[in-house]
């Protein structure tokens, strides 16, 4: 039964990957956070989970949930402070998103074997100037201090596969898209909000105003089974050691289509709910994203193709019973 450790796994995407390998008799997981994560309600194997608080940036609690998960076979990095919040909080985020990270990767280098290490990084990575589509072989230049963090771990992901001292993917995310719950501190967060707030009847406040601004999307659905594809697919010939980054499948949507989707899915009412309002900051961060990517590499490797937006928001109505 292969073991698969999850930072972060009290977030958003941590349970919607732990609910979907709990779906399969085969895994065990070892769920972990800063605060206990739940195991998700719905999971069909719930027992094959188990659940430690664990503050990586803490040494006495990371080698604690090393000695308590071992051994391992795979481990999925999801921990980190997102990109308004590395922004507005220069010492956390790099205290979160990269020194913690360094630090988990320092504890499986000690490891028997290399396992397979799946590194949640970001399109965050891209900065201006951009070509109109973006490739692996496009210059990563942050514009961010999130994106900045993500690259040095990206590059730390390469040089311990390269050394064999793991066997890692870094794994450049799409904003995912419908999220249910509340705000985050990404500045994508509108996104989801565009679509979950006006189905409860609230308002969403669209930072900039601009109905032509495209964002590069991943239906929940969609990162969840690339994800569990990503834990056993042989890179091995697919990509050199000392280039293990892949720009996750996605769609590139506008504010228009969103808001086209959700009035034709859920009715034009829902539309009144939407706010449209300048937030320089968060507009300068978004603008400093790239809107459409080439995906070939990701194909190539085998990894699924998003379906649409319009059907992101009939899975999230599904989801979430509404």
């Amino acid at each position: 039964m292969p073991k698969v450790l999850i930072t972060g796994a009290a977030g958003f995407i941590g349970q919607l990957l732990a609910e979907r390998l709990l779906s399969e008799p085969q895994y065990q997981l070892i769920l972990t956070d800063v605060i206990l994560p739940p195991i998700p309600e719905r999971s069909l194997n719930p027992s094959n989970a188990i659940t430690i608080k664990a503050d990586l940036c803490d040494p006495s609690s990371l080698t604690l949930l090393f000695s308590s998960s071992a051994p391992l076979d795979a481990a999925i990095l999801l921990h980190g402070i997102m990109s308004s919040g590395a922004e507005a909080n220069f010492d956390l985020g790099m205290q979160v998103n990269l020194h913690a990270t360094l630090s988990v990767l320092e504890q499986l280098r000690q490891l028997p074997s290399p396992i397979r290490v799946l590194y949640a990084s970001s399109q965050a990575v891209y900065g201006q100037p951009l070509p109109a589509v973006i490739d692996e072989t496009v210059q990563p230049t942050p514009e961010g201090s999130y994106g900045t963090q993500k690259l040095m771990c990206e590059a730390l992901i390469n040089d311990y596969t390269r050394r064999g001292f793991i066997d890692g993917v870094a794994l450049r995310f799409p904003t995912i898209c419908v999220r249910p719950g509340k705000p985050t501190a990404a500045a994508s967060s509108f996104l989801s909000g565009m679509i979950r707030e006006p189905l409860s009847r609230k308002e969403c406040v669209i930072p900039l105003k601009d109905r032509h601004f495209r964002s590069w999307l991943c239906s929940p659905r969609t990162l969840a089974e690339n994800l569990v594809f990503a834990l056993s697919v042989d890179f091995q010939g697919k990509l050199p050691l000392h280039k293990r980054v892949v720009n996750m499948p996605g769609i590139g949507v506008s504010v228009q289509d969103m808001m086209d989707s959700l009035a034709k899915v859920a009715g034009e009412e829902k539309l009144k709910f939407l706010k449209e309002e300048t937030d320089p900051v968060t507009e300068r961060i978004l603008r400093s994203w790239g809107t459409e990517f080439d995906n070939t590499l990701a194909y190539s490797v085998g990894f699924k193709k998003d379906v649409s937006f319009e059907q992101a928001v009939r899975d999230y109505i599904e989801n979430e019973g509404i």
